[in-house]
């Protein structure tokens, strides 16, 4: 008896063409799954880290009240969700114009204007942890850098198109 017969299989019983497509198969899984697993082992290399973005004219009757420091908010970056993160810091920015003076410079006032007071500027820090590589930390699979784009989301807020201004690494 033959290795392999005339009509191509194996041992009279499997074919070759079978048996190729059963290891293309297992090679796609393998591969499917492989990079998942080596995701895993960068935990190893977790440290916590602080992001810190400008959230821009917020309109609310109580804008203080969305964005309270200890709550967990959402992170979105680059249209990939992250999940939940902790607002560390939220610091309102005061609202100021420049106001020629009559010796020829400026100066920052607040600004008098009554719409002015409907809407706040605020600078918020979140933390996490993430995992650090060569290139710089990273939240989930993104790179998180300042310049990046990223959303907070909460139960009463979705903060659309802000980005990061600062990015401090074991914080």
């Amino acid at each position: 008896m033959a290795i392999v017969d005339s009509k191509g299989r194996l041992f009279g019983k499997v074919s070759l063409l079978d048996i190729g497509a059963a290891l293309l198969v297992l090679l796609v899984i393998v591969g499917v799954l492989l990079p998942s697993f080596t995701g895993a082992q960068l935990s190893s290399n977790l440290k916590p880290v602080e992001v810190d973005v400008i959230v821009r004219s917020v309109g609310s009757k109580d804008p203080k009240t969305l964005l309270k420091e200890g709550d967990k908010t959402n992170l979105i970056i680059r249209n990939q969700p992250f999940g939940a993160v902790t607002l560390k810091a939220v610091r309102e920015l005061p609202r100021n114009i420049a106001v020629p003076q009559p010796d020829g410079s400026t100066k920052a006032l607040p600004d008098p204007r009554p719409e002015a007071g409907l809407t706040k500027d605020f600078l918020v820090t979140v933390a996490g942890d993430a995992n650090m590589t060569d290139n710089g930390p990273l939240l989930g699979n993104s790179k998180i850098k300042a310049g990046t784009k990223i959303e907070l989301e909460g139960f009463t807020y979705d903060f659309a198109d802000l980005y990061v201004i600062d990015v401090r690494v074991g914080a």
